[in-house]
């Protein structure tokens, strides 16, 4: 633990030295004075993920052994001459999504997008106080709407924070993920996250969701692959990790 009246005396100890010796003096000194913030800092660093450590789907699906590809919604129509390149605009992954250090991460709020729980509290925690008090000047949202705040401590630049159904709603939960990437497109952002919408407590099925939340994507990439490097599905269970490859698969075959 760090004490002032020690630091004082070793402070008071150390002669005056031409400033290269006082560097190597106090280098050691602040180490010894300050080993728990710098620690947590290495740890903070550390964890952090960006783009290039996460491979493309594309990459992904030829790497290992997949499940079949899932049986495509009724409607769910693919431009299958798109399939090679838009592969390689998304990514699945399994992890903390207040880690990724990207453009934006989507944030599954309520409609007050106040504090809650789930990942909405746990990105909330992450970015600290200043985005409750953005948030709370956005003067709510829709269902099925989105709107945009700063990333402040976390490591991507931007939250954008939509409101999912409770219960299932195709239609309200396809506008969440159009007029997320919406919003990431007026700001110039190329790359995005997505938690697990709606599902949860919202009573959304998960295997629906998932078909609901690939689909629409792969819909809006169709019209605007130029405009993003990566869209990722950030996934934190078994059951949506294993659906998630399965209807990836439906939606963009390798």
């Amino acid at each position: 633990m760090f004490c002032l009246k020690s630091a004082v005396q070793k402070i008071s100890q150390i002669p005056v030295k031409p400033l290269n010796q006082w560097l190597i003096i106090s280098k050691p000194f602040i180490l010894e004075a300050y080993p728990s913030l710098l620690q947590q800092q290495a740890r903070k660093m550390s964890s952090v993920v960006q783009v290039v450590d996460i491979p493309t789907w594309k990459e992904q699906a030829r790497e290992k052994d997949l499940p079949e590809a899932g049986k495509a919604l009724p409607g769910n129509d693919i431009d299958k001459s798109k399939n090679d390149v838009l592969a390689g605009k998304v990514s699945l992954w399994r992890g903390d999504i207040t880690k990724l250090k990207i453009d934006a991460i989507v944030n599954a709020a309520n409609s007050s997008l106040l504090p809650g729980g789930g990942v909405d509290g746990a990105i909330h925690k992450a970015a600290g106080p200043d985005l409750r008090k953005e948030c709370k000047d956005l003067n709510g949202c829709k269902t099925g709407e989105a709107k945009i705040a700063q990333g402040y401590k976390l490591p991507a630049k931007y939250v954008i924070l939509t409101v999912g159904p409770k219960g299932e709603y195709p239609a309200d939960l396809k506008n969440c993920y159009v007029n997320s990437l919406t919003r990431a497109l007026e700001k110039n952002l190329r790359t995005v996250a997505f938690p697990c919408i709606s599902t949860g407590i919202y009573g959304y099925p998960n295997e629906n969701a998932s078909h609901v939340a690939i689909h629409t994507v792969r819909q809006f990439l169709e019209e605007h692959s130029e405009k993003f490097d990566r869209i990722i599905f950030c996934v934190f269970l078994d059951v949506d990790k294993n659906l998630y490859e399965q209807v990836l698969q439906t939606y963009f075959p390798v």
